[in-house]
């Protein structure tokens, strides 16, 4: 009789057993919500913006994140728009003229004296606005599936999988994690800008932060880039030690257009990664049919790789980078292109032309390296700035450019 009890309590047991968590690929999913004309484009303080954010605090609930802002996963600021472009925005409690934006921040406590924060932002432009490169003459949702919605669905993504990561007690050296959706990004990395002086947790608690924007079109030939490598002495050999998919382009510095200065700025190594400009930036063809899903899966599991790899490593050391924005020549003139800021062959190539632009009027294409114009030779991004710089509107320049094996010389009118 004993026996036969045994077996039953052994039985009930093992019927309880449940099998290991496994988390969830929601990325399509999450960008096709985040990127869908019904959120009329996440401007800041928009009610499309506002139905991003509960979307957001659903999916932090879903995974299990703490909330960590002022209100529950909220963190709201309110803020003058700009009307001098020279000076800082200026955050403010007065309900006149103002717009009000939220981040949403969600948190893994492992119990540990570090966190690392991992963000992204999750507005875009609206209905077009300032931001915009679109020319047509009706107004049109910019969807902002690439900017970046992606860079949301690669952190919810990660916070799923870290999440069990830390459930199953895998962490080494335990970080915490803390996850946030920006908010006001396009209108001046506001949002990271607020949490950087008004932060929910302490500062001097936070070990490093991973900024992604626009991670959605990870090209043919597989080109990633990582800004901020230079920010702490562990990140250049981190990164090579776990690459087995990219060909990375890195850059030291740690300041650039995107929410991983505002870390930066208050003395936190930072890595941001980011798949290239395109034909569809600030534009309304910036749709989530024309993202790679398999390229965005490759990213996810990078970073998953890094921050585990980073796990065992204590507080990491700051460094100061070159601040590469202050040597950048200032210029009235442009050619009206987008450039491929991941070519690092010689010259500067173009991944697209806009329409009644100096380029396009010269019959320059997309896939075109400009190398000279003017006197100068142009051997990469900063020398193309340069010779820019030495040119008023309405001047005429020569230009070269090779074109596969042709090379092309032709003039260009600013």
């Amino acid at each position: 009789m004993k026996k036969i009890v045994f077996l039953g309590v052994l039985a009930t047991i093992l019927s309880c057993k449940t099998e290991p968590k496994v988390a969830e690929n929601k990325i399509k999913e999450d960008v096709a919500f985040l990127a869908d004309d019904k959120l009329e484009g996440r401007q800041t303080g928009t009610d499309g913006e506002k139905k991003a954010s509960e979307y957001l605090i659903k999916r932090f609930k879903e995974i299990g994140l703490q909330p960590k802002g002022t209100e529950g996963y909220l963190q709201s600021f309110s803020f003058k728009p700009k009307t001098d472009p020279h000076k800082e925005v200026e955050f403010t409690t007065n309900a006149d003229s103002t717009i009000t934006g939220n981040n949403i921040i969600g948190y893994i406590d492992n119990n540990s004296k570090t966190t690392i924060v991992i963000g992204a932002h999750y507005d875009h432009l609206g209905y077009g606005g300032e931001g915009s490169l679109y020319r047509g003459e009706e107004k049109a949702i910019h969807n902002g599936a690439d900017d970046n919605a992606s860079g949301v669905a690669v952190l919810l993504n990660l916070a799923s999988r870290l999440k069990v990561k830390s459930d199953t007690n895998e962490v080494k050296d335990k970080n915490n994690y803390l996850f946030m959706a920006f908010s006001g990004e396009e209108m001046g990395l506001l949002g990271s800008n607020y949490f950087s002086k008004n932060p929910t947790i302490d500062a001097k608690s936070i070990n490093y932060m991973i900024n992604m924007d626009m991670v959605g079109k990870l090209k043919t030939d597989s080109t990633l880039a990582v800004y901020g490598v230079g920010t702490s002495p562990m990140f250049k050999q981190t990164l090579m030690s776990n690459n087995e998919k990219f060909k990375l382009i890195e850059n030291e510095s740690g300041v650039g257009p995107s929410d991983h200065t505002s870390f930066y700025l208050i003395d936190i190594p930072v890595l941001h990664f980011f798949t290239g400009q395109h034909e569809d930036y600030h534009k309304p063809s910036d749709d989530s049919d024309k993202l790679n899903y398999e390229g965005m899966d490759l990213i996810s599991d990078y970073i998953f790789d890094i921050i585990s790899d980073l796990d065992d490593n204590g507080e990491l050391a700051f460094r100061k980078t070159k601040n590469e924005s202050e040597e950048t020549p200032r210029f009235k003139v442009g050619l009206g292109v987008v450039p491929d800021y991941l070519y690092d062959g010689e010259g500067m190539r173009i991944d697209g032309t806009r329409e009644e632009t100096p380029a396009f009027n010269a019959g320059l294409q997309k896939g075109d390296v400009v190398v000279k114009l003017g006197d100068n030779t142009i051997t990469d991004m900063m020398s193309y700035m340069r010779a820019l710089s030495v040119f008023d509107k309405g001047d005429e320049a020569d230009i070269t450019v090779t074109r596969g094996d042709e090379t092309i010389e032709t003039k260009v009118k600013f």
